[in-house]
C-alpha cells in the first residue's frame, strides 16, 4: 500500500513503480516471443487472406482477450490456495523448464523458414477441417497457394456419423447462434484461436505471471502483446512468415524465459529470507 501524506494524498514508492513496469514488460515480451510464428498467429494470417481483415482481427483478438483474462485470473487465485513464496518457486520452475525446452527446440531446428512453413500447412489443415465440419465439406480443398491465386474451392457434401452428430449438436447450435449474431467469419476466427491457444505455452506462462504479479498489469501486458501480434498477422502475416526465422525467435524466447526463471527463483529466495521468524514478546504489566 502506498504511504499517506499529512494532507491525505498518497505517494507511489519507486519499488512499486519498478514492480509495475516489470510486470508489464515481462507479460508483453513473453507474448511477443511466444506468439510470433505460432499456430494461432498463422491461423489469423490465413483467415485474413480469405476474409475481411478487420473481422478476422476482431474475432482472433477477442478470443485472446478472453483467454488472457481467464489465465491471469487463474494465476491470481493460486496465492490464495498456496503460500506466495511457493507460487514464485512454481513460476520459476515453469519458466526454466519452458526456456530449456525452447532452447533444445531451437538447436534442433534448421535455419530458414522451413519450420514456419510446416506450421502454416498445419494451420491451413485446421481451418479446412473446421470448414468441412461446419459447412458440410469433405476437407479436400484446394491448397492455400491456389486460393491466393484466385481459385475457389469445390464444396462437396460429406455425411457425418450419427454418434458424433448427436454429441456435437449442442456445440453446433451455440456456434450457429453466435454466427447469426456476429457472423461466421468472426466466430470461426474466435473459436479456432481459442482452441489453438488453450493449453499453449503462452497461456500457462500467463497463469504463472498472474500468480507472481498484479493481475491487472499482467492482463494489460498480455492483451497489448496479443493485439500487436494479431495485427501483424492479419496485416502481413504471410509476408512475415517468409522472412522471419523461427529458429532465431525460439532461441530468443528461450533466453528470455530462462531469465524470467532466474529472476523468480531469486525473488522466492529473498522472500523466504525476509520472513520474520521471531516471536513477539509483550512486556507484562506491573500489578
Amino acid at each position: 500500500m502506498a504511504p499517506a501524506l499529512h494532507d491525505g494524498t498518497t505517494t507511489t514508492s519507486p519499488l512499486t513503480e519498478e514492480a509495475s513496469f516489470q510486470a508489464l514488460l515481462q507479460s508483453f515480451s513473453m507474448i511477443i516471443v511466444s506468439e510470433i510464428g505460432d499456430k494461432t498467429f498463422l491461423i489469423a494470417a490465413i483467415l485474413a487472406m480469405r476474409h475481411p481483415r478487420l473481422i478476422v482481427f476482431a474475432g482472433a483478438f477477442g478470443s485472446l482477450v478472453v483467454m488472457s483474462i481467464l489465465s491471469a485470473a487463474m494465476g491470481h487465485l493460486l496465492p490464495t490456495l498456496i503460500p506466495r513464496r511457493w507460487t514464485q518457486v512454481a513460476a520459476s520452475i515453469l519458466f526454466l523448464v519452458f526456456g530449456t525446452k525452447m532452447l533444445i527446440e531451437a538447436k534442433a531446428m534448421k535455419s530458414g523458414n522451413e519450420k514456419i512453413q510446416e506450421e502454416m500447412k498445419e494451420a491451413q489443415e485446421e481451418i479446412e477441417d473446421d470448414e468441412a465440419e461446419h459447412e458440410g465439406r469433405d476437407g479436400d480443398d484446394i491448397p492455400l497457394e491456389a486460393v491466393e491465386a484466385g481459385e475457389r474451392p469445390v464444396h462437396t457434401r460429406s455425411p457425418r456419423p450419427a454418434a458424433s452428430k448427436s454429441k456435437a449438436s449442442l456445440a453446433d447450435g451455440a456456434r450457429n447462434f453466435c454466427s447469426l449474431l456476429l457472423g461466421p467469419v468472426f466466430v470461426q476466427a474466435f473459436v479456432l484461436t481459442f482452441l489453438g491457444e488453450w493449453g499453449d505455452r503462452s497461456q500457462i506462462a500467463t497463469i504463472a505471471l498472474g500468480a507472481a504479479h498484479n493481475v491487472y498489469l499482467v492482463t494489460i501486458g498480455t492483451v497489448v502483446g496479443h493485439g500487436c501480434c494479431t495485427a501483424l498477422a492479419v496485416i502481413g502475416g504471410r509476408y512475415v512468415s517468409t522472412k522471419i526465422s523461427v529458429k532465431h525467435v525460439t532461441f530468443g524466447g528461450s533466453i528470455l524465459f530462462l531469465i524470467f526463471g532466474i529472476v523468480y527463483l531469486y525473488e522466492a529466495y529473498t522472500m523466504g529470507s525476509d520472513v520474520d521468524m521471531s516471536i513477539p514478546i509483550t512486556p507484562s504489566s506491573e500489578p
